[in-house]
């Protein structure tokens, strides 16, 4: 297994529980990948993820047991074996979305809520609101709880499914639904941004993406207590249980290939690894172009990761203040831009720094003080930017960009007065990225989530030109977020099983 992120040990997990002998090793000198720590002066800081959403995911993967890989498609109700390694706090609202004019939208798990906060945004939305609902929830019921774990093996399963999705609107752009559920400007963000949470722009991705509004709604959002890198941790002891192992400051160089099939891997350090079976949960472009080689790829499959559209970069800045928040944050906030579609636009198509900056910002220690020093606070801001292709010098702009994001927060009112005082600040850029993380052109997400890298257009999870190969993670089916990646761990150790003969597997 390549990689320690969220995919690699939920994957591991799984064949550990098949009875392999699962080896997982990382560059990094600890796991998580994109959902690494980072602890400074007495904070703690979650580097990537932080929105846990479709706990049964997780409840699915702890009940995995020797001899019980839980690879069928149920995913099971409770959270019993989740909290006997992780605690989990229910967060509502899940989001408090702030608009450029000061006021904000509270977004809620109850349905009553929610409408009552749309009400008072626009009276005459509520209606459009229904509309939007029941097309999510149709959306969410076909692309969701049926299709969720299904791998696209070609083109030809895709065009199975496409009659119902052509039926359901879920191919159509999401901002094309959200245009004909809404008039208000402010509505039509609130029900559009989630898919900036995954590098999607919800101009441009299907309207499949939908479903995110009604995975959020029924199982809600959480938090873990103690930060993501709590669940990280909760993963490799479960690994370990298991009987697997992870090496940390393991750089893997290069699958070693032979006669079309891998027979390992090659370590930085100059040692070797046998294997029968390579899961890679790498950027697909650096394990296909890097790490196997064009020179083993078909020349359709070189075509295709070369295609491949990456997702934007992020900017993230990481700080410690001391003394109150002061601000309306709650954990998870949104600030939005004036003129949103044209910061959109500038990010995604025109891919450049945009003039203005929207916003996530994650507050935690509003729900669990322990991350921080008594009477301080660790929050971190990140920024959507365009992938990295060496025109912007992160190493020159970055200190400059950091002071504009805490420009941005306390400018806009959500922590008055933060810049006088911060205890400490750190930023990640496309730039480490792509250098640590070996994610082509220093995207934060995979690829785009448009429509022609979505489901069969997506790198297959079974590597295609080598046999012996499989990705996991947001790089591949069924896409980025924490569901998403989750997901397709479960759909990769069913094509492990299923090739290598372990057990009957179905609807894979």
């Amino acid at each position: 297994m390549i990689g320690a992120g969220f995919g690699g040990l939920a994957a591991a997990i799984r064949l550990a529980a098949l009875g392999l002998h699962v080896t997982v090793v990382e560059k990094q000198a600890g796991p998580g990948g994109r959902a690494a720590v980072h602890r400074a002066a007495g904070f703690v800081f979650d580097l990537g993820p932080t929105v846990i959403t479709a706990h049964p995911l997780l409840e699915d993967l702890f009940r995995v047991e020797p001899g019980r890989p839980r690879l069928e498609p149920r995913l099971p109700t409770g959270l019993e074996a989740t909290h006997r390694h992780v605690r989990l706090a229910a967060l509502d609202p899940f989001y408090r979305v702030h608009f450029p004019d000061g006021t904000w939208f509270d977004y809620r798990q109850d349905r009553q809520a929610l409408m009552e906060e749309v009400r008072r945004v626009s009276p005459a939305e509520v209606p459009g609101f229904l509309r939007f609902e029941e097309a999510a929830r149709a959306i969410f019921e076909q692309g969701f709880l049926r299709l969720g774990l299904t791998h696209f093996r070609s083109h030809w399963d895709l065009l199975r499914v496409t009659p119902q999705l052509v039926r359901l609107g879920a191919l159509r752009p999401l901002w094309q639904l959200v245009r004909r559920c809404f008039r208000d400007p402010k509505l039509r963000q609130v029900f559009s941004f989630e898919t900036l949470l995954i590098g999607g722009d919800p101009r441009r991705v299907p309207a499949i993406y939908a479903l995110i509004h009604f995975v959020e709604r029924t199982w809600g959002v959480h938090y873990v207590r103690g930060g993501t890198g709590a669940l990280v941790q909760a993963l490799v002891r479960k690994l370990e249980q298991l009987g697997g192992e992870v090496r940390y400051n393991a750089e893997v160089c290069r699958v070693s290939v032979e006669d079309g099939r891998v027979t390992g891997v090659r370590l930085a350090g100059g040692s070797r690894l046998d294997a029968e079976v390579v899961v890679s949960n790498a950027d697909p472009a650096h394990t296909y172009l890097d790490l196997v080689g064009a020179e083993h790829l078909p020349a359709p499959v070189r075509w295709r990761i070369r295609k491949l559209r990456p997702s934007p970069g992020v900017f993230v800045v990481y700080f410690g203040f001391r003394g109150p928040a002061g601000g309306p944050v709650l954990h998870h906030n949104v600030l939005l831009p004036e003129d949103y579609e044209g910061v959109l636009r500038q990010i995604f198509q025109e891919r450049r720094l945009p003039d203005r900056m929207a916003l996530y910002l994650h507050v935690p220690t509003l729900t669990d003080p322990s991350l921080a020093p008594p009477g301080c606070h660790a929050a971190y801001a990140l920024a959507l930017v365009p992938p990295w292709d060496g025109r912007v010098r992160w190493s020159l702009v970055g200190p400059e960009y950091a002071q504009r994001v805490l420009a941005r927060v306390e400018e806009a009112g959500l922590l008055p007065g933060v810049r006088e005082r911060l205890e400490y600040v750190y930023w990640r850029t496309p730039e480490h990225f792509a250098e640590e993380l070996n994610s082509h052109l220093g995207n934060a997400f995979g690829p785009e989530p448009v429509l022609w890298q979505t489901a069969s257009f997506r790198p297959r999870n079974r590597g295609e030109g080598v046999k012996g190969l499989y990705l996991v993670g947001a790089g591949c089916q069924p896409g980025a977020g924490v569901p998403g990646v989750l997901m397709s761990a479960k759909i990769t150790a069913r094509l492990v099983a299923e090739d290598l003969g372990l057990q009957r597997t179905g609807g894979v």
